[in-house]
């Protein structure tokens, strides 16, 4: 991460992650390091925490993220971040996510465990594809708004802007912007795309706004 990636992440914090994290060696390692985030938090409503190397932190607004990074958010709670330079995230209350790989330019994979997430990937961005894994599929992504999570009693996944990739129980949907599938448990294929209704799509928004 340079200062390009436009992080509001200066080197006092970051040098503060890297000692609650453990990095070892000299200041300067252990800045070279730290600034290996994948990205950072732009914001937080109710309780957000963040595990890594078994060190557990509380999330605020500015502080980074990293690869590695197993998120999870509260009762209640909503949380905001910035990959690189072109991916947001937004997850929903009792969310939880796995930042597993992330390059700047180059893309990466993030884990949904729990709950409800929004990624907003820039169109005409120069990343590369981000992939987000679930027990009920793999969804594949470059400039893209799309919803992954709970939606009226199954797995949902709804495009917003831009087109996705469902990959589920070996088979594949592709869905353009306002198409959604779902998948009703893990194991189970996605079903053909087809649009969602506005009573719908208000209530998946609102898990994550």
């Amino acid at each position: 991460m340079s200062c390009d990636d436009g992080f509001a992440i200066d080197r006092r914090r970051l040098l503060g992650a890297a000692s609650l994290l453990g990095v070892a060696g000299s200041p300067d390692a252990a800045f070279a390091q730290a600034v290996a985030a994948a990205g950072m938090v732009t914001d937080v409503s109710g309780d957000a925490v963040a595990e890594l190397r078994d060190a557990r932190r509380t999330l605020s607004a500015d502080g980074p993220v990293f690869v590695g990074d197993r998120v999870a958010t509260g009762d209640g709670a909503r949380a905001g971040f910035r990959l690189g330079r072109a991916t947001e995230l937004r997850l929903g209350e009792k969310a939880r996510i796995t930042i597993d790989r992330f390059i700047v330019d180059a893309g990466g994979t993030i884990t949904l465990g729990d709950g409800a997430l929004l990624v907003d990937k820039a169109p005409g961005s120069e990343a590369g594809r981000i992939r987000v894994r679930s027990s009920y599929g793999l969804i594949a992504v470059r400039g893209t708004r799309f919803f992954a999570g709970p939606s009226n009693g199954v797995f949902g996944v709804f495009v917003l802007r831009g087109e996705v990739s469902v990959l589920a129980a070996g088979q594949e949907v592709s869905l353009a912007a306002g198409e959604g599938t779902d998948i009703a448990s893990p194991g189970a294929a996605p079903t053909p795309a087809r649009g969602w209704g506005d009573a719908r799509i208000r209530a998946a928004m609102a898990q994550v706004s």
